[in-house]
């Protein structure tokens, strides 16, 4: 009978061990719940300051506003609009121009140097191993469909010549 009373003290002991535990757990989680709602309620009042300021200005630049137009007619405020927007655009147009002549100055350089690469490639002699009628295969045989690494082998080139016939040539 005693083992049984030992071991319900066993169970009772570690019973209130879990519920202290549990009641030290609780009492943290709630601790960093109401920091937690605490730095919100600041931020919320930071915030409830802000839009009462942003209001505050909005009512101030809606009165001036009204002050400044009641002496103005209609067509002096489309005026006024007219010159602000023009003020604005201005500068953006002439910017718009400039980078559209710079462009235009790249793209005739680029041209330029295209056209005078060009030239200097057909300047170049053909390998000494390839004749026109290897060309001329090489243009056929392209033509029909046939992989730049098969016309190369049948003709006994290098892929690297197939493609230099079918570049000069403004094929590929």
């Amino acid at each position: 009978m005693s083992l049984d009373f030992f071991h319900i003290e066993y169970v009772v002991v570690f019973m209130g061990a879990i519920i202290l535990y549990l009641i030290y757990y609780v009492y943290s989680k709630d601790a960093d719940y109401n920091k937690n709602i605490h730095s919100i309620a600041n931020v919320v009042e930071e915030l409830n300051r802000e839009i009462f300021y942003l209001k505050k200005n909005i009512s101030e630049a809606q009165k001036s506003i009204k002050e400044n137009t009641k002496g103005m007619s209609d067509d002096e405020i489309y005026q006024e609009i007219e010159r602000s927007v023009y003020d604005m655009v201005k500068p953006i147009s002439l910017g718009l121009k400039q980078v559209q002549d710079n462009i235009t100055a790249i793209d005739s350089k680029i041209e330029y140097r295209v056209a005078s690469i060009e030239s200097g490639v057909k300047q170049f002699s053909m390998p000494s191993s390839m004749s026109s009628s290897d060309d001329e295969k090489i243009i056929s045989l392209y033509k029909q469909g046939v992989s730049l690494e098969t016309i190369a082998k049948e003709l006994y080139i290098s892929q690297a010549e197939v493609e230099f016939v079918l570049k000069i040539n403004k094929i590929k």
